[in-house]
């Protein structure tokens, strides 16, 4: 009988196979991790996880000097990332006007937004522990791991720790650039306090996230209830505003109470890890499969991709009751409400169009960010935002065209009539968000007539972006520190904000002139035509002009006079 032996214990130094002794002839003898041996007790789960990383490190062909290359890699890309954003806060905050030298008299200061936004921060963390697991185990581990007769907090602790780590050192980074960046803070002492206690409280939404996990607390309703958290932000924003909350510097936790915060994540740490083991295997494999597919989203730049993992992950897997859909007859009513019924069932998509249209608005609030510069990032990030939210259903469709091939549409049609439901939703986001524009400089009307005008560049940009191809991974790749990558990439992450770079040209020109021109509002309205038309083309103009050179090609020559 064949039982596992601990490569640890069966293999000394000298026995580690090296690349040389690869190509040994085939009597040569080898050490055998797995062999006949007696039978003793089962191994505990330390012993599986370090014999599985053994196994995979002697067949990955790695170096140490390629270990540390990668480690160069990402260090000093993660330095150059985070010089860059301290460069464009601090560009941002130069740009701002001074606040009031009386005070704020109505609004909120910008530390209070400040403080504001990392409560959505970490509502956005808890919705994201809540898709991910986040303890999960994946591929090969699942299918292993959670088959061997052996205790689970051995297989699964690392799991455990990786997400509360990486949400620790995120939450630092992130406040430490805002409070230094954006507020410019001096106070090398505070800074740390709220750097420490960024970290702190990340890891501590985190861990209780896992603690909920193993008290077999689903995690769509955490997902939930970390949307809820976002979606409250703005309205406690806007509940400051009319209360008149002001605050001088971002509030940063006293020494005593990080002791205290931190003494309660240890306390969570060692419960999380204790109860490791009452975690159901279902919930592990379903984890470790989103993350995975997160994972591999991110690694292979597919937003796409990236949004579907997040949603589904947290998808109710059946509905209580069914709609019976009277009103559709014909394609493009099918068309219409399938669009609507994807929208109105994802929460996550809802939230985040709700606090998409609230960006503007809290500008408005704030007296230091209410000027053409403020105005111009909301409405930008804020639409761009809200339009990734509208084309979840075109987005489906590309993956798998079910609806589009068994409707008697032709292709181009099927996109105009998807282009319908982001056009509505963003017609009611525009409506908010230029009419806070319109209220600060003063001329209501024109500026809601800019952004009706506006509102089809935006579902332009939805289906354009839905619809863009795959990358060619047949082609040449260029080696960058998150891996290979093809070199046409760039061109199709492109497909989507490049017509929202053309189209809201005149937008931003009345943005930063602070007045809409006639000649500007005819300029948007004969620019989001030209967008819908590029939009619902199923082909680029690259390759029109490759087929017309392919057709020329083909001709007898005779025949190309």
């Amino acid at each position: 009988m064949s039982a596992y032996v601990d490569p640890e214990e069966s293999r000394s130094p000298d026995d580690v196979v090296s690349d040389d002794d690869s190509a040994a002839p085939a009597g040569a003898w080898e050490a055998p991790l797995v062999g006949p041996t007696d039978v003793g007790p089962p191994p505990p789960g330390r012993s599986i996880r370090r014999y599985t990383a053994a196994a995979a490190n002697q067949r990955g062909g790695a170096s140490v000097g390629q270990l540390l290359n990668d480690v160069y890699y990402v260090v000093i890309s993660l330095a150059i990332g985070i010089g860059m954003a301290l460069g464009v806060a601090g560009t941002l905050r130069e740009a701002l006007p001074e606040p009031p030298a009386g005070g704020v008299d109505a609004g909120i200061s910008l530390p209070a937004l400040v403080a504001v936004m990392v409560v959505g921060l970490a509502g956005v963390l808890l919705s994201l522990a809540g898709r991910l697991g986040p303890v999960g185990a994946g591929g090969a581990e699942a299918a292993w791991w959670l088959s061997l007769p052996v205790d689970r907090r051995g297989l699964l602790r690392p799991a455990s720790r990786r997400l509360p780590l990486l949400a620790a050192a995120a939450g630092a980074v992130v406040v430490a650039l805002f409070d230094t960046g954006l507020l410019a803070a001096s106070d090398p002492a505070r800074v740390i306090r709220a750097t420490v206690g960024a970290a702190l409280g990340a890891a501590l939404v985190v861990l209780a996230a896992g603690v909920g996990q193993s008290f077999l607390i689903t995690r769509r309703t955490t997902a939930l209830v970390g949307d809820l958290v976002l979606a409250a932000a703005p309205l406690l924003a806007l509940a400051g505003a009319v209360a008149g909350w002001r605050l001088d510097v971002l509030p940063v936790a006293p020494a005593w109470l990080l002791g205290v915060l931190a003494v309660v994540v240890a306390l969570l740490a060692w419960t999380l890890d204790r109860r490791l083991d009452l975690i159901p295997s279902r919930s592990l494999r379903e984890s470790g499969s989103v993350a995975n597919q997160a994972v591999g989203a991110v690694v292979s730049l597919d937003s796409r991709e990236l949004g579907r993992a997040l949603t589904d992950g947290a998808a109710r897997a059946r509905r209580r009751r069914s709609v019976r859909f009277r009103g559709v007859s014909g394609a493009p009513a099918a068309l219409l409400t399938a669009d609507a019924m994807v929208l109105l069932r994802s929460t996550r998509h809802l939230v985040q169009i709700a606090v998409a249209a609230l960006v503007p608005v809290l500008v408005a609030l704030v007296p230091q960010l209410a000027g053409p510069v403020g105005f111009l990032l909301a409405v930008l990030v804020g639409g761009y935002a809200a339009m990734t939210a509208t084309g979840e259903g075109a987005r489906r469709a590309e993956m798998a065209p079910v609806l589009d091939r068994l409707l008697p549409l032709p292709a181009g049609h099927v996109r105009r009539w998807r282009m319908v439901v982001p056009a509505v939703v963003m017609l009611a986001w525009s409506i908010v968000a230029f009419g806070a524009v319109g209220v600060w400089a003063g001329d209501l009307p024109t500026w809601l007539a800019l952004g009706i005008a506006s509102a089809p560049v935006w579902a332009g940009a939805a289906i354009r972006s839905a619809y863009r191809p795959a990358p060619n991974w047949q082609g040449p790749l260029v080696a960058t520190p998150m891996g290979a990558l093809p070199t046409g990439v760039t061109s199709v992450l492109a497909r989507g904000p490049d017509v929202v770079i053309i189209g809201m040209i005149p937008v931003a020109i009345a943005i930063l002139l602070g007045s809409v021109l006639p000649a500007l509002l005819i300029a948007q309205m004969v620019l989001s035509a030209i967008v819908v038309a590029v939009s619902s083309g199923t082909r680029t103009m690259m390759e029109r002009m490759q087929d017309t050179l392919d057709q020329d090609a083909a001709k007898p020559a005779g025949a190309r006079r």
